[in-house]
């Protein structure tokens, strides 16, 4: 009784630590991730508290859990649309540039670590994958707003490169062990990993989400129901050879993208799911690794991690994505930059230890020290690079609270709360309010009294609105409710003019006194602006021409819709 009381304790304590030092992170700006790995440690065998913990068959199993619920998440807030601008570079950066990335890595772990060619190539297979949970915490914990083409390759990557890490990872294990049957298995296990995580994923996730649109369910209910789902598909996927990471991430991409009651009560409670999944896992992990160990191989796994930074990563991005497409040089900069390592390496260096490799802590000690590093290196500069590298897009205000009303099973209408921050509604009756068609204000509370609104009633500062609409209206009211601080944040960023994109060229160029060609003559701004950005246009994109600075300010759906100008 005794042990189980104590083991209450010492996880109610660790992971109560674990989630106030994430308000540290967010006022510091040290990457969460690395904290949740430091707690781990100091409460190891060699920390302050002495837990002795050194199963690496239950830090598998735990990590292979912990892996699967981070992923479902980010598949649920994977949107279908972000797919079109990221999912063919990013799927090149998870085969090929994983493949890359592993070869230039353990070409030098073998020359580093002295080893043989199979045993340097091991070290790079087991770190040469992007990591989901990192890359899904830091760009959500850090409130970094990338523009779309940018954000969803980085997203779209981490989630779906773990099978091309894993198949390199297993080959070279068997490779070493001598079990490896011959190139044609070699071939069917790649087939296996991708095609049946492709399809399992994709078929049954969407089966899913229909069975969750249709059955009717306590709201708590739906959000386990969905657990269940996923962690089936992901078992089903492993044991018939597949890869269940890829296959647990795109169902959670079919059940978030089918619109239905179930999804808001999905999210939250997957939320939470997330983050209790990223704590274990990097607590588990940082309990596993013995700082006296890892202090032997330091220096060189130091100089594997900056090679994977400085070198490997941006080669790998660069071979693999600027022929192919049309990503500029700052965004490609980025995104080689943002090749975070975090759980997978941990995760995938336990294989050579369950697999009996000779010499398998140095592996293990090996990614460990590459993650400490990735995290903080790239990690704590990840905001700072964003900017450096302008692909960071201001963000706008969004309701302080939503939540369905449950009156429509598909497409329902929701409530959301706003508070009124722009002094440019001060004093405003509500009737001259641009409201879109089919949103009304239901509520308005006023220093804590409610307010029946009439179309006389004038706005104050600091008024909560509840406004009754769909989410295809939240667009048009976070413009409305837009606060001066985010406003000044959008001006200096977007420029203090805007053009519809249907404006015509010509009329700009009469404004202006600028030159056109006769094809640009005819154009439509929204035209120009896609043809000088290569197609797919995304919020942020911007295009010098003639002293003038043209920066795409507003999109529904592929169409441009408003562009702001900053004259140089």
């Amino acid at each position: 009784m005794d042990t189980v009381n104590t083991l209450f304790i010492l996880c109610g304590l660790l992971i109560g630590l674990s989630v106030l030092a994430s308000r540290l992170s967010s006022l510091v700006g040290f990457p969460l991730l690395l904290i949740f790995l430091g707690l781990g440690m100091l409460a190891g065998e060699e920390g302050l508290l002495g837990i002795q913990f050194d199963d690496y068959s239950m830090a598998f199993v735990i990590g292979h859990v912990a892996l699967a619920m981070i992923l479902l998440d980010g598949g649920l807030r994977t949107r279908i649309k972000t797919f079109r601008v990221g999912f063919r570079p990013a799927l090149s950066l998870a085969t090929l540039g994983v493949f890359i990335t592993s070869g230039i890595v353990g070409v030098l772990a073998m020359w580093i670590f002295d080893l043989t060619l199979m045993q340097g190539l091991l070290v790079g297979a087991i770190v040469g994958s992007t990591d989901a949970a990192a890359v899904f915490s830091m760009l959500s914990g850090r409130g970094v707003n990338l523009n779309e083409r940018v954000g969803a390759t980085l997203e779209i990557e981490s989630g779906t490169n773990d099978p091309m890490a894993i198949f390199l990872t297993l080959v070279l294990v068997e490779m070493l062990v001598g079990d490896l049957s011959g190139t044609a298995d070699t071939l069917l296990l790649l087939v296996q990993q991708f095609g049946l995580g492709l399809v399992i994923g994709v078929g049954v996730g969407w089966l899913s989400g229909k069975l969750l649109r249709w059955v009717d369910l306590a709201p708590g209910l739906y959000s386990l129901l969905a657990l269940a789902l996923g962690f089936s598909v992901f078992g089903i996927t492993s044991f018939l050879g597949g890869s269940g990471f890829l296959a647990i991430y795109l169902a959670g991409l079919m059940i978030g993208n089918q619109p239905g009651r179930h999804i808001n009560f999905i999210l939250p409670v997957h939320d939470g799911l997330a983050w209790l999944s990223q704590i274990g896992l990097f607590l588990v992990l940082g309990l596993l690794v013995n700082p006296s160990e890892l202090l032997e191989v330091a220096l060189p796994a130091s100089l594997v991690a900056l090679a994977l930074i400085f070198v490997a990563r941006p080669l790998a991005v660069l071979i693999s994505i600027k022929p192919f497409f049309k990503f500029r040089w700052r965004e490609t900069g980025f995104i080689a930059w943002v090749g975070l390592r975090g759980a997978v390496p941990i995760v995938l260096a336990i294989f050579p230890v369950i697999g009996g490799v000779e010499n398998a802590s140095l592996y293990f000690n090996v990614a460990f020290a590459v993650v400490l590093l990735s995290l903080l290196i790239q990690g704590g500069s990840l905001g700072w690079m964003a900017r450096r590298m302008r692909v960071q897009v201001p963000s706008t205000v969004t309701p302080n609270q939503r939540g369905p009303l449950g009156i429509l099973p598909e497409n329902d209408f929701e409530m959301f709360v706003y508070k009124v921050e722009n002094t440019d509604l001060e004093d405003v009756p509500i009737r001259l309010l641009r409201f879109p068609s089919g949103a009304l204000i239901s509520a308005l509370f006023r220093d804590h009294v409610m307010l029946h609104p009439k179309g006389s009633t004038r706005l104050q500062l600091n008024d909560v609105i509840c406004v009754i609409g769909r989410s295809e209206d939240l667009p048009a009211l976070n413009r409305l409710f837009n606060g001066d601080a985010k406003l000044k944040q959008e001006r200096a960023f977007f420029g203090t003019f805007t053009f519809a994109g249907d404006a015509r060229m010509q009329d700009i160029a009469d404004a202006y006194g600028l030159t056109l060609s006769q094809a640009e003559k005819e154009m439509t701004l929204a035209d120009f602006i896609s043809l000088r950005v290569g197609g797919h246009p995304v919020v942020g994109d911007d295009v010098d021409w003639h002293g003038i600075h043209w920066v795409v300010s507003e999109m529904e759906g592929n169409i441009v819709t408003k562009v702001g100008l900053r004259l140089y």
